[in-house]
């Protein structure tokens, strides 16, 4: 009932930039807070970077000073601007959000994943 779409994903030179976005639609009342993750072959899926309602961030260490996640609260969208990219960036990037859909009922959405590539 909640649907997550990612864009942006792509094959880019190290050093270059990408814009991940992410559309939430369907039943939402609030969402608290929308994130990425990423997923590199053979690795866990990791949390790149996350936003509250409020626009508090929390980023993995990896891409501090690199990525910059936003969101539009009222669009219910949330990017992430990737500079400098690095061959080590190289994952799937998944879109994440807590979605309040009722007063009762919070599920863990996430997106399709949307593929990201830095070749070296």
């Amino acid at each position: 009932q909640v649907q997550l779409v990612e864009s942006g994903g792509g094959l880019v030179q190290a050093g270059g930039s990408l814009r991940l976005s992410c559309a939430a639609s369907g039943s939402i009342f609030s969402i608290n807070v929308m994130g990425w993750y990423r997923q590199a072959p053979g690795k866990q899926r990791e949390l790149v970077a996350e936003i509250t309602s409020g626009g508090s961030t929390n980023y993995a260490d990896s891409v501090k000073g690199r990525f910059t996640i936003s969101r539009d609260n009222a669009k219910n969208t949330v990017n992430l601007q990737m500079s400098s990219l690095k061959s080590e960036d190289t994952a799937v990037y998944y879109c994440n959000a807590r979605v309040r859909m009722t007063t009762w009922r919070e599920v863990d959405a996430w997106g399709q994943g949307t593929q990201v590539t830095v070749s070296s």
